[in-house]
């Protein structure tokens, strides 16, 4: 069940859309079902006499009263709440709607049970899987209701109500989910023929770029070149800015950031996007994999921080692995980025929540997702090794915010489990298929498990047992020829994290492994670095070049 808080300042105009047909004539019998005092207030719906500005006067009695004493209207008086069913659920009847009604209307302050003073209100039924319920907000003492919270205390007390009636159990929320799109924003999308609403869309694109850039200026610019309107928003203190709306291409109707998500408004983006000069940003790395490396490094880092105390830092974490994965999906080639794009999309409600995030400790995770927007695709192993450890966090995010209550936030990052998991077994299946194919002869194999029994000897066995044996042995192969010890690097790899709770410790060891540096190569680049003394820096990537990469999956006209 959910319900949906906003306010206004038309009662009349409210009225006439609860009891018309609808945008779509999708309204169907529209009645009251319960009232302050249904006695006293008319039903345009059922009663034929009673009218659409008779109803208006008597919701608004208190307001004009109020009205008359200041001289003025007070500010958004009204108060409208829908609250919806979720689908599947039992066809609730029109005394079942009026008891959701009376106890939404006690929870939020508007009316408590017992309080004769209380604000006027109504429950409108005009379909059979919500209501909605109108209030003025001005109390019979002249008095406005105690709401705060309100959008947080209908939603806790459609828990109850969902456990009561024997409906389906939804999530809590905590105030940091992003809104909703309207009924007629819906509408206006089919009308379109587009799958998501304009808000939607915006919403999505501005993670997006979010993630890839490095200063707010850039964010701007990169929305704009994607076709998007950008409108920044002028302080009349400061002359500063300190604020945005976007706005979709040619349409007419603008988002402000926080509107469409609490961590895209102005000042919280500026928390992880602060304006940085070009000559500061750091250059690109002489390897092109060394982002890929650098992230998964921090990836796995971050995982390990989620064991930690300090909330606020792991809120830092999973905030910028959101970043992560936006990057990481954009970095990965067909086919495997439609599951890493719908598990970024997912994520993005589990990298927030009432903890306020430390974006300082974040700042290595942050930087090497970052840079994976400015560096080539890197097909095979080390992408495949980014996303498994990029499969672990997301499962540890998602025990993380259930160990806090995070309802919400703890199923949407199952979801991205789900899709980030798909994607792993999609890339990953053929590349250990392929390694166990070119597994060395019996004899190198003899001597790696003689190896992994003098590294590992605690998990020795259940690592020879795993599937992933044979594979691991052609990348053991594959390291020593480029210049590994292969039980220092053993050694080195599973002392990272534990392997007790990996179900294939083989196939673990052989991504960790994977995401290590060619020590040949490294060194060759090393001695190459030092008789070669560059006369220019490097030159920087141009916001641009983020724009054209995201415009391949971003423009909407």
């Amino acid at each position: 069940m959910v319900p949906d808080v906003s306010t206004g300042s038309d009662t009349r105009g409210l009225i006439n859309y609860l009891f018309g047909k609808g945008r779509r004539d999708e309204h169907t019998d529209p009645h009251i079902v319960a009232a302050w005092d249904m006695a006293g207030a008319p039903d345009p719906g059922r009663d034929p006499t009673a009218t659409y500005t008779q109803l208006a006067k008597r919701l608004d009695h208190h307001v004009d009263l109020r009205t008359r004493e200041l001289g003025k209207k007070p500010p958004q008086h009204v108060w409208h709440c829908p609250v919806r069913t979720a689908p599947g659920d039992r066809y609730l009847t029109d005394a079942e709607w009026a008891e959701v009604a009376r106890r939404v209307v006690a929870a939020t302050g508007i009316a408590p049970e017992g309080d004769e003073q209380a604000c006027r209100w109504i429950a409108v039924r005009h379909a059979d899987d919500h209501i909605h319920i109108l209030a003025t907000t001005v109390r019979a003492d002249g008095r406005r209701p105690r709401t705060n919270r309100d959008g947080w205390r209908a939603q806790k007390e459609c828990r109850k109500i969902e456990a009561e009636f024997g409906l389906r159990r939804l999530k809590s929320g905590d105030l940091t989910a992003p809104r909703t799109p309207t009924g007629a924003e819906r509408a206006k999308a089919e009308r379109q023929g587009q799958e998501v609403t304009a808000r939607e869309w915006l919403r999505e694109q501005a993670y997006a770029v979010a993630a890839a850039v490095r200063s707010i200026d850039d964010y701007f610019t990169v929305l704009t070149s994607l076709g998007i309107q950008v409108k920044p928003r002028v302080s009349a203190k400061t002359g500063e800015v300190d604020g945005y709306s976007l706005a979709a291409p040619g349409d007419a109707i603008w988002y402000g950031g926080s509107k469409l998500a609490p961590d895209l408004s102005y000042n919280r983006l500026t928390e992880r996007l602060p304006t940085q000069d070009v000559a500061d940003r750091p250059q690109p790395a002489a390897d092109p994999a060394d982002a890929w490396r650098r992230t998964e490094s921090a990836v796995r880092t971050a995982r390990t921080l989620l064991d930690s105390d300090d909330e606020a830092v792991a809120q830092g974490h999973l905030d910028a692995f959101g970043d992560t994965l936006h990057n990481l999906a954009r970095a990965t080639p067909e086919p495997h980025q439609a599951e890493l794009q719908a598990a970024a999309k997912a994520f993005n409600r589990a990298r927030r929540s009432v903890i306020r995030a430390d974006h300082q400790a974040a700042t290595e995770l942050r930087q090497a997702a970052k840079d994976l927007a400015y560096s080539p695709n890197i097909p095979g192993g080390l992408a495949i090794a980014l996303v498994f450890a990029a499969v672990h966090l997301v499962r540890a995010a998602a025990t993380w915010h259930a160990q806090r209550g995070h309802e919400q936030q703890a199923a949407a990052a199952e979801q991205a489990f789900l899709h980030l998991q798909a994607s792993y077994q999609q890339a990953a299946q053929p590349v250990l298929e392929d390694l166990t194919r070119r597994a060395p002869r019996p004899q190198t194999a003899e001597r790696f498990k003689a190896t992994v029994r003098q590294a590992i000897p605690d998990h020795a066995d259940r690592i020879l047992a795993d599937p992933a044996w044979p594979a691991l042995t052609t990348t053991l192969a594959r390291t020593e020829t480029a210049g590994h010890n292969p039980r220092q690097l053993l050694t080195e790899v599973a002392g990272r994290r534990e392997l007790d709770t990996a179900e294939r410790p083989a196939e673990v060891l052989n991504w960790r492994i994977t995401a290590q540096p060619n020590r040949r190569a490294q060194a060759a680049r090393t001695r190459s670095t030092r008789s070669t003394t560059p006369s220019v820096q490097a030159p920087q990537p141009a916001p641009t070049t983020v724009s054209e990469r995201l415009a391949e999956r971003g423009r909407r006209r």
